[in-house]
């Protein structure tokens, strides 16, 4: 059921705005935004490293609110750990919450923003991508990589459709 009280107003929806980094962003959007915040505490409970759970999700927002204008990927799973003990599954779930669920949120919302010729992606990476702390952060690190790589790919296969994709590093 779309929410018929706010349909002229723009939707951000905001991935880990439970947290410091995408509350704030949250809070930011807000005066000017109907924000749907998903992550395990949010409007819309999801765990970010399940892609049925991600495109559920997903699904809902569009249903309740008929569109997403703004996605601001700010979720983020960090493990840290010696290079040579870090478990492959621990990585795996690194790269689901950090990237997978990026790329599945992207997918469902840019079809809608196409349509309307308007829309903003916004990955939040860290500066640790280009001044890497050691080896004990790598599955953290190589995820804002790949969100910076995909921030490029998309701005450049989406901009004719103004659709504006930027990667924003905190620090």
């Amino acid at each position: 059921m779309i929410d018929k009280a706010n349909a002229d107003r723009r939707v951000a929806v905001v991935t880990g705005g439970s947290g410091a980094i995408g509350g704030a962003i949250a809070a930011r959007l807000r005066p000017d935004h109907t924000v749907v915040v998903l992550d395990r505490r949010g409007d819309i409970a999801v765990d970010l490293g399940d892609p049925v759970e991600v495109r559920r999700a997903a699904d809902a927002v569009l249903d309740r609110y008929g569109r997403c204008d703004v996605l601001v990927h700010a979720a983020a799973k960090v493990a840290f750990g010696p290079f040579d003990e870090f478990e492959l599954e621990v990585w795996r779930q690194v790269q689901a919450v950090n990237v997978e669920s990026a790329l599945l949120l992207a997918q469902a919302f840019v079809p809608g923003m196409r349509d309307r010729g308007f829309g903003r992606v916004i990955f939040i990476v860290s500066n640790s991508y280009s001044s890497p702390p050691g080896a004990h952060m790598l599955a953290y690190i190589a995820s804002k990589g790949a969100l910076i790589g995909m921030a490029r790919a998309l701005a450049v296969g989406l901009g004719g459709d103004r659709i504006a994709v930027t990667a924003v590093a905190r620090g």
